[in-house]
Parts: C-alpha cells; sequence; structure tokens
C-alpha cells in the first residue's frame, strides 16, 4: 500500500515535528517523542496537576491532538501500535508535572500498562505524585473477558477531556483522578471495521475482508475484531452496536449521555454523519436524553474504514467538565445539538398560487412531444451511460432517464399551453436531474417559456425560443462550438432551424433540417479536445468518442421530430 512517508523508521518523529509546527500551543521535548503544552509555568511549583496520556502511534489525532489548556499536559508516543518506552513516558511527567502530581490515563493494554506503571512508580521516588487511571471501555468483551481486562479505545479521549477539564479547575491529584476513574467507569465503546489498515513498517493490510463481510467489535490496533458478520446498512450496524452498549452499561430511560461517533481512520465524513443520524435516533428512542454529541476522526487506527461508538452517562458535574473550555487542537468543539432534528420549508414560488389555466390544443400537443422524447432518452439509457463513462463520471444515462421520468410525472394542468408547459417542465428537471444537466436544461426551457407569446406560438417563435435557450445553456456554462459540449448539437440546430424558416421551407422539413445540423454536430465532438466539464481532464483520451451530452440532444431532438403532431413549430 503506497503511503507518504519517508524512512519508515522515521514516522513517528516526523510526525510530531509536524504536528507541533501546526500547533503554537505545543512544545516537542528534544530527547524523546513526547508533545507537552508550551508556555507552563517555569518554576514547577506553580504548576496544578499534570494530565498526560499516550500509547502508539497511529491514532491520530491522538494523543499528541489533545495537549493543550483544558486537556492535557503531556503525550507520549511509542512507535506505531507500540507502547512508548518507560523512560519517554518518565520524561514527559518531569517536564510537565510538579508537586501537584501527573495523572497517567492509560489504555487498557499491556505494554501500556507496564510502561506507564513503571513510569509512575520512578516518578513517586523522584518524589512526583503519580496516578495512574486504565481506561476499558470496549463492550465487545463483554462475554470473553472480565470487565477489566476490556481494551481501552476511543473513549479515552472523554477521559481525557473530564481529567483535563477538573485539573484546570484546580482540584487536587486525587479529586482529578477520581473524576477520571468515575468517568472511564461510566462509559462503553464498540467499533466495526469495513476493512484492515497497513502499518508502515509492514507494507500490507492486517487482514483481509471480503466485499460483503466486516469485523464487529475490533481494537485499535488493526487487529480483527471478536467476530466477522456480514456488511448490512449502516443503520442496522448501529444498532447493533448501541444494543451492545446500552445493555452492559445497563442505559435506561430518563439518562443523560454523550454520544462519540469515531471514525477510525478511513471513513469519509458522509458515512460518519449517517452513523451518527442513526446512532442519535438510537438512544432517543431508548428513552435517552442525549446531551452532546461529537463526530469525526478522533482515534484511530491509520488508515482503517469503519467507526466506533461510545455512550458515556452523564450528571451535571461531568457534563460541566466536558463543557469546559480547552484549546488543544483536535478537540473537536462543544457538542451541543439541538432537541430534535429541525425542518424548515421553503416557500413556495408565487405562481404556485396561479389558478390552473385550461387545457390548450398546443399544450396537448407538447406534452405528446415531451413524452416522446422521455421515451426515446429511457431507451437510450445505457447507450448514454457509456459514452459518459468513457469521459466522464457515467451518470449521465440515469440523469437523462429520472428527468423522463420527471416529465411522465407532471400533472395535466401543467401541460395548459406551451409557455406553462415549457415552465413546468423546466422545474421538474431542476429538481429531477444533477449534476450540470439539470441547471442546463432547466435554464434553457425557463428562458425559452420567456420567448415565447401568451397566444399560440407561431413556427418563428418556436425557433427564437430555441435560439434563446442555446443561449441561456451557452451563457450558463460558458460553452462555446468546438468545447466538445451539448453546445456543439445545439448550436448548429438552432442555426439551422431558423435559417430554414426564413428561407420559406415547411415546419417538418426545416425542423428535419435542425436535426441533421445536430448530428453532424454531435458526430464531429469525437474529434475534438475538451475544453470544459470532466472531460476536460482527460485531454486527447476522449478523443474517437462522440460526447455524450451532445449525442442526448439528437435522441430528444430526433424524437421530437417524429412525435404523434411532427414537431412544436408545427402545432401553431
Amino acid at each position: 500500500m503506497k503511503k507518504l512517508v519517508n524512512d519508515p523508521r522515521g514516522v513517528v518523529r516526523e510526525m510530531l515535528e509536524g504536528l507541533v509546527d501546526l500547533a503554537p500551543g505545543q512544545a516537542l521535548l528534544a530527547e524523546e517523542d513526547v508533545v507537552v503544552r508550551a508556555g507552563l509555568p517555569a518554576d514547577p511549583a506553580e504548576r496544578g496537576v499534570a494530565v498526560l496520556s499516550g500509547g502508539g502511534s497511529g491514532h491520530e489525532p491522538a494523543h499528541a491532538g489533545y495537549v493543550g489548556t483544558g486537556m492535557l499536559a503531556g503525550a507520549i508516543s511509542g512507535d506505531v501500535f507500540t507502547s512508548p518506552s518507560v523512560d519517554a513516558v518518565l520524561a514527559g511527567i518531569r517536564a510537565v508535572a510538579g508537586p501537584q502530581g501527573a495523572l497517567l490515563v492509560v489504555k487498557n493494554y499491556t505494554g501500556d500498562r507496564l510502561n506507564f506503571g513503571l513510569a509512575a512508580e520512578l516518578a513517586r521516588a523522584e518524589g512526583i505524585p503519580t496516578e495512574l487511571v486504565v481506561v476499558a471501555d470496549d463492550v465487545a468483551l463483554r462475554d470473553t473477558v472480565p470487565p477489566e481486562r476490556r481494551r481501552g479505545i476511543a473513549g479515552t479521549v472523554l477521559v481525557h477531556k473530564v481529567a483535563g477539564a477538573a485539573a484546570a479547575a484546580g482540584l487536587s491529584l486525587e479529586q482529578v483522578a477520581a473524576e477520571a476513574r468515575a468517568a472511564a467507569a461510566a462509559m462503553g465503546t464498540m467499533g466495526v471495521a469495513l476493512g484492515a489498515c497497513t502499518v508502515p513498517a509492514a507494507g500490507r493490510p492486517g487482514f483481509l475482508l471480503a466485499d460483503d463481510e466486516v469485523e464487529l467489535g475490533l481494537g485499535i490496533h488493526g487487529e480483527q475484531g471478536v467476530r466477522r458478520a456480514a456488511l448490512r446498512p449502516a443503520d442496522a450496524l448501529v444498532d447493533e452496536m448501541l444494543a451492545a452498549i446500552a445493555e452492559d452499561r445497563g442505559l435506561r430511560a430518563g439518562g443523560r449521555v454523550a454520544l462519540l461517533v469515531n471514525g477510525l481512520g478511513g471513513t469519509p465524513p458522509m458515512e460518519l454523519a449517517i452513523v451518527a443520524r442513526r446512532a442519535l435516533a438510537g438512544l432517543r428512542e431508548r428513552g435517552l436524553v442525549v446531551e452532546r454529541v461529537w463526530s469525526g476522526n478522533l482515534l484511530t487506527a491509520l488508515e482503517m474504514p469503519g467507526v466506533s461508538l461510545t455512550v458515556l452517562t452523564l450528571d451535571e458535574a461531568r457534563l460541566a467538565r466536558l463543557d469546559a473550555p480547552t484549546d488543544a487542537p483536535a478537540w473537536p468543539g462543544g457538542g451541543r445539538i439541538a432537541a430534535t432534528r429541525q425542518y424548515l420549508h421553503a416557500p413556495s414560488p408565487l405562481s404556485a398560487t396561479a389558478a390552473p389555466r385550461p387545457g390548450t390544443p398546443a399544450g396537448a400537443a407538447v406534452r405528446r412531444a415531451a413524452l416522446a422524447a422521455a421515451a426515446a432518452l429511457d431507451a437510450q439509457e445505457a447507450r448514454l451511460t457509456e459514452l459518459d463513462s468513457a469521459a466522464g463520471d457515467g451518470d449521465l444515462g440515469i440523469s437523462m432517464a429520472r428527468g423522463a421520468a420527471a416529465l411522465r410525472a407532471l400533472p395535466e394542468d401543467a401541460w395548459a399551453d406551451p409557455v406553462t408547459a415549457l415552465t413546468r417542465m423546466g422545474e421538474a428537471l431542476r429538481r429531477a436531474i444533477g449534476g450540470s444537466s439539470g441547471p442546463f436544461y432547466a435554464t434553457a426551457l425557463l428562458r425559452a417559456a420567456r420567448s415565447l407569446p401568451e397566444a399560440a406560438p407561431s413556427p418563428d417563435d418556436w425557433s427564437r425560443a430555441f435560439t434563446a435557450a442555446v443561449g441561456a445553456i451557452a451563457e450558463l456554462g460558458g460553452a462555446r462550438p468546438g468545447d466538445r459540449t451539448m453546445v456543439d448539437a445545439l448550436h448548429p440546430a438552432a442555426e439551422a432551424l431558423a435559417q430554414a424558416l426564413a428561407a420559406g421551407l415547411p415546419p417538418a422539413a426545416a425542423w428535419s433540417t435542425a436535426v441533421n445540423a445536430a448530428r453532424s454536430g454531435a458526430e464531429a465532438t469525437a474529434s475534438m479536445h475538451p475544453r470544459l466539464g470532466r472531460a476536460a481532464y482527460l485531454g486527447g483520451r476522449s478523443l474517437g468518442i462522440p460526447d455524450a451530452g451532445a449525442t442526448a440532444v439528437v435522441v430528444w431532438l430526433e424524437a421530437l421530430a417524429s412525435s404523434p403532431d411532427g414537431v412544436p413549430p408545427a402545432t401553431a
């Protein structure tokens, strides 16, 4: 797996140097991989209780990201997924602690407990009062090991916050330790992974998962979970994790809680938001009062795709610790949420209140022509998708099919007359078609509607409306003929229609001339270098393939030409 590193043996030091470069409130010990709070009183006697934490690297932004006023005074980093040395931990304690002492927040792994525990003993021998708080919040192991042997995972971040706020409030070491231990005992965490991570020194994933599998109940060191399960929708996975936490922690209706939605490093914000949505709803369905919610990559496992949920029970005192100010760069903020999801309804356009107009023959003819175009676009969905996949994102076929469905769904009064029909078609396509096609077609139809007279349009009126529509598309997107876009089919068609009508050709013959011009224009795009849109990023790689948008234009123009009424200019 590719990684942006130099020498794998130097990743931890170089990472810490980068983090400290970006955080003016932090400093890096010259001799050890320890990040400390900058600006601590030079006289140790003036310092309050120092809260420290740490462990193996690879969990970023933990632990260095939580060094700051109101959270950690220091963070000690080992190699990736490896406990730091006793000497490094002791150096961190010496750097930040004074007579008030130090509290070490440790996740429940053997290496961390041994190295931090021995460092604490050495610090005490030097006259620095030191306490150890062990976090063991992983409820996935509830049926496997006794509570004291569970792993410490993402809930550790909340213990950092509670302990750091208590220390900043001036409490004694014993009081800070008591609050930290109480917080650690009042929460549960469970995770799910969609894949493994790759330790830089190993160069390969720690395990393999099939496309339809997940690991439930994993830790934070790239290991497999408690069990392998089938991939299910996000809501189902969230419900299973919440059920395990609620059962283990004895959560009851009326209780007050905080929720932490933690990405494991490779989960995009989109998916974390989907998970947070269901986790919040699931807690509320249990009658719990969710006071605070945080979501993001807070304690990760390198680039592992997955998520963990932490639920912490609250009282007023603990909530005050979570709300206390901190300048730690990775703390995600206040976490306040509304009591319920808030919805607002956008105001309806003034035209929506207008009385329906009686239908006209011209409006009915436009409806028949539009439905013919819709049917043609449906029939060509696969072809348009194939063309767009070669030089774009492959969504044009389905976009046109959605537009066709939106036209068929328009109510009867939408087709009262040509002006109303074009306006309502534009509104429907704007809502139905994503990407650039929706705005282009909506703008074109709205501009054309404004160009038509209220009375039954003549062929020349339709031609002028077509020209106005093409101009609107060019104006909106900045495309000109030769840029390899839909304009390369539309522009010659509009010009050919106007010229044919001016020469006295019957409307049907004039329209046939316009369709032939559009077809030639679309075919010519195969030899054009794209200058706009996604195809422009491919340069010459799109040569030999006609533009999908221009091809779609030909599809619906041909359908209009063969519609039951001939073409719109013939409906006058």
